[in-house]
């Protein structure tokens, strides 16, 4: 791998930041948000997919920070009896100014009356980084379970308190697990290792450590 590598993180979420800062800790790689490099970059994420909205921030932060490296995710909650939303819609779901309570009370509002079998919904996280030399590595994870009836456990973010997930066999939901836990079950950490997995792949072939066959 290259002595030094500088990631821009398409992103100034200190969760997300934080959790793919320490999944990808490949030596020599330097990871930054927009804001620590004093980049302006907010596109429209007006595609209708979660790659097509990580694709636009990801390049649109490659080509601020004037070519380097870059990679955003974009990630979101699709509930089975919501026929998939709140999708990509996930963190503006109660409107564009909401709060992670604001969504929470909107999805409890709109499962009222739903049962437990029929509240069936995944997490789901694309990421999509491109390098300097333009080489792009795109990767998805994800994580089944079901929609509560009412927030439970203060960590995490996001829709966490109302996500029980099956890994866990309906003990607790993503909010009540401490980070560590979390991030080997959760749809970014699988992204995330996905994601690791295909750059190493990458990076050896390009120093000729690996032979396609």
């Amino acid at each position: 791998m290259a002595d030094v590598k500088t990631v821009i993180l398409a992103t100034n979420n200190a969760h997300k930041v934080s959790e793919i800062s320490n999944a990808l800790d490949f030596p020599g790689w330097e990871f930054k948000t927009l804001r620590e490099m004093g980049i302006e970059s907010d596109p429209d994420e007006d595609a209708d997919t979660f790659l097509g909205n990580a694709r636009i921030k990801a390049l649109a932060a490659h080509r601020a920070s004037g070519g380097l490296a870059a990679l955003a995710d974009d990630s979101g909650l699709v509930v089975d009896a919501l026929d998939g939303a709140p999708g990509v819609y996930s963190s503006r779901f109660a409107g564009e100014d909401a709060t992670d309570e604001d969504n929470n009370n909107k999805l409890l509002a709109d499962l009222e009356g739903v049962p437990d079998e029929e509240r069936t919904a995944r997490f789901v996280c694309t990421l999509y980084f491109i390098d300097e030399d333009e080489r792009e590595v795109v990767a998805q994870g994800k994580v089944e379970g079901r929609i509560g009836h009412e927030p439970q456990g203060e960590g995490g973010f996001g829709y966490d308190p109302l996500f029980w997930p099956d890994v866990f066999d309906g003990e607790c939901t993503l909010a009540e697990v401490p980070q560590e836990r979390k991030n080997e079950v959760s749809h970014r950490g699988n992204a995330l290792r996905t994601m690791r997995f295909k750059i190493e792949v990458a990076e050896a072939r390009k120093e000729g450590g690996l032979h396609q066959r």
